[in-house]
């Protein structure tokens, strides 16, 4: 069965490619890693670390830390990174970006916090820069590079085809021209703060449209929402009765998503949402060197024992294929080529897995240090789960990879 619509152009074409830079392989050594990785890094261990387990226990967000993380006045900022700048953004490439979102998730060491940069800075951005009419992308991009309009979309929206929208979309009646939207959509990342949402809608006849719909339309409402994972993300329910919204809130073709808007959310998710968790994965191979060096065992030094030694190799090694898959997926939204939904969906497949099994390595290291200082292990373990659930799981991505390989849906 095929969960995603064969990798080739719609009718309108696909101006997926974010930047002229060539593209950026994974870094070889430290020496390499991108300066932005770098200043991101820096800036949030600063700026959110000290108070990342605190957020958490509470299930509480922090919209004045969001606003200094996002606004620092040196260097790229986090929330136009692929915004081009004629239009107030930053005009990074897509792997400069992509070292971005990694290294503050590295220094932040909270992957819910970065879920909210994400989805501002990617999957909101990106859709509207590649499908928006030149005034939508004029009315929307240099504000959200500002930070002053927050885009916000439900993660069940970035499953592609293989999920039926939630929300239905019908023609308005008479002296009521455009659409009329009703539904609602869970697990909606940035919602409580969001001026406007990235909505996909069903036809009756089955075809599927996008939508940009601000806060402020008629019948729109939020609900709170708190998932068990990622606490330090802004959460909320959408919820549409009969929402009115004009022709030109169609993001693209009219009936076109399932060519447009959907494989590129897919392609957007199942790469740069895994940036937070390499991230995560570098944080947790630092911590687990230390904390081996740190713990004896019948009076020797856990880095004495053999089989510590190789559970670490195991990590660093996991976390390096890690960084080759998802890099390389991220170059392809650069010049030279186009997003490519099997390595997406491979390099998705491979974190996911390597993320949950990061966690357990590390907590079989620190042993009965696994609880010390912020927790790290103990919400790398809770939230990986929820990361290989989002973006459609094994049930989605194999299907799209083993289509690929057997070449499904070609010719």
């Amino acid at each position: 069965m095929e969960t995603l619509p064969p990798d080739k152009n719609s009718e309108r074409g696909m101006p997926m490619l974010l930047s002229p830079t060539p593209p950026v392989h994974a870094p070889k050594d430290p020496a390499a890693d991108p300066p932005t990785a770098g200043r991101a890094r820096e800036l949030a261990g600063r700026v959110a670390w000290p108070s990342t387990a605190e957020r958490d226990a509470g299930r509480r967000w922090d919209e004045d830390l969001f606003t200094e993380l996002t606004r620092a006045p040196r260097g790229p900022g986090l929330t136009g990174p692929l915004i081009p700048v004629e239009l107030g953004g930053d005009g990074l490439s897509a792997s400069e970006a992509f070292a971005l979102l990694e290294g503050c998730a590295e220094g932040s060491r909270d992957p819910g916090l970065t879920l909210a940069v994400v989805t501002h800075a990617v999957l909101a951005v990106v859709p509207l820069r590649a499908f928006g009419t030149p005034e939508q992308r004029e009315r929307y991009l240099p504000r959200m590079a500002s930070g002053e309009w927050p885009g916000a979309l439900s993660l069940t929206q970035t499953q592609g085809a293989a999920r039926t929208p939630a929300v239905r979309a019908r023609p308005g009646g008479p002296g009521q021209p455009g659409w009329v939207l009703s539904g609602e959509l869970g697990l909606v990342a940035g919602g409580p703060r969001a001026h406007h949402f990235l909505v996909v809608a069903a036809h009756e006849d089955g075809g599927r449209t996008a939508f940009v719909v601000d806060r402020s339309t008629p019948g729109l409402r939020l609900r709170e929402e708190r998932p068990a994972a990622m606490r330090t993300c802004a959460w909320s329910r959408l919820v549409m009765d009969d929402c009115p919204v004009p022709k030109d809130a169609v993001l693209g073709t009219p009936g076109g998503a399932p060519g447009e808007v959907e494989p590129l959310l897919a392609a957007l998710d199942w790469v740069f949402c895994g940036a937070p968790w390499l991230g995560v994965m570098r944080a947790l191979v630092r911590d687990a060197i230390r904390t081996a060096g740190e713990r004896d065992v019948f009076g020797s030094p856990l880095t004495h024992s053999q089989t510590s030694r190789f559970a670490l190799a195991d990590l660093a090694t996991r976390c390096e294929l890690a960084e080759g898959l998802l890099r390389r997926a991220a170059a392809r939204f650069d010049a030279g080529g186009r997003p490519s939904l099997p390595e997406a969906a491979a390099a998705r497949l491979f974190v996911t897995s390597a993320a949950r099994d990061a966690a357990v390595t590390a907590a079989r290291l620190a042993g009965p240090l696994t609880a010390r200082g912020d927790r790290l292990i103990e919400r790398t373990h809770r939230d990986a789960l929820f990361f290989s659930a989002t973006g459609g799981g094994p049930e989605v991505l194999q299907p799209v990879v083993a289509a690929h390989l057997l070449a499904l849906g070609q010719g």
